[in-house]
């Protein structure tokens, strides 16, 4: 299965994970235009889409997917505190209940960020087997077991965003909020050493800081500690994901 990385960062985040027959997009923050392009114009095969959070990087665009005939799902909290003009609504995600959308079962569950009900996702898809999506969290409360693929934030490195507050590149306020609502390389490392990675083929780092992370650390950091293949997301570059390395 492909995935196609159409935004991560501050400004968009949208990732659409497609074969052949079908397609899941994971945040609504580039447009349906863009979301077209990836597909080669055919969004019927797109069976929905995934929301997080409400903030405007990851749901600007709701209402585009809506007018597109593509069902978007997410929190109550999260629909409560999109803006949405039109009739159409997103459905509300039953957290820790599966959803099953063509090949692709979908579990929310709960992420901490500074927003009304942020999730994180579990999805579940023969050709991918179990990929763990965590992104705009601080920390994880839940582990997990038998992942195959992991797409999860590591936004900043506690060193960097230290060094940024002392020379005036951050003020003490946005310092307070990155740490109060964004997953830092020395907690990532934690959050993976406490789950299950025997199995797990690709490790995707998401939402990475242009001002407090560092790419090529971050990279090589993670796959000295998991010995698992690593890539940064950016907007633009596709990944190739199976269940198995094969």
């Amino acid at each position: 299965m492909k995935l196609s990385i159409l935004g991560s960062s501050s400004s968009s985040n949208c990732y659409v994970l497609h074969n052949d027959k079908e397609a899941l997009i994971i945040e609504a923050g580039v447009t349906i235009q863009n979301v077209k392009q990836a597909l080669d114009f055919n969004i019927s095969k797109v069976v929905g889409c995934f929301v997080t959070h409400e903030h405007g990087d990851h749901s600007k665009y709701v209402e585009q997917y809506l007018k597109a005939s593509i069902d978007v799902f997410a929190s109550k909290g999260t629909i409560d505190n999109i803006k949405i003009k039109g009739n159409q609504k997103p459905i509300v995600i039953d957290k820790y209940k599966a959803i099953q959308l063509g090949n692709f079962k979908v579990y929310a569950f709960d992420t901490q960020h500074d927003c009304q009900e942020p999730v994180g996702f579990l999805i579940n898809h023969e050709e991918i087997g179990t990929l763990l999506f965590a992104t705009d969290t601080y920390y994880l409360k839940h582990t997990f077991s038998k992942l195959n693929n992991i797409m999860i934030e590591c936004n900043y490195s506690n060193s960097i965003l230290d060094e940024n507050v002392k020379n005036g590149t951050v003020n003490y306020m946005r310092k307070k909020r990155v740490k109060q609502s964004h997953m830092s390389l020395q907690t990532l490392k934690q959050t993976l050493q406490a789950n299950d990675l025997s199995k797990v083929n690709n490790i995707i780092l998401l939402h990475l800081s242009k001002e407090n992370g560092n790419e090529k650390l971050f990279k090589e950091e993670i796959e000295k500690l998991t010995g698992r293949k690593v890539t940064i997301a950016k907007k633009g570059i596709e990944i190739i994901i199976n269940k198995t390395p094969f």
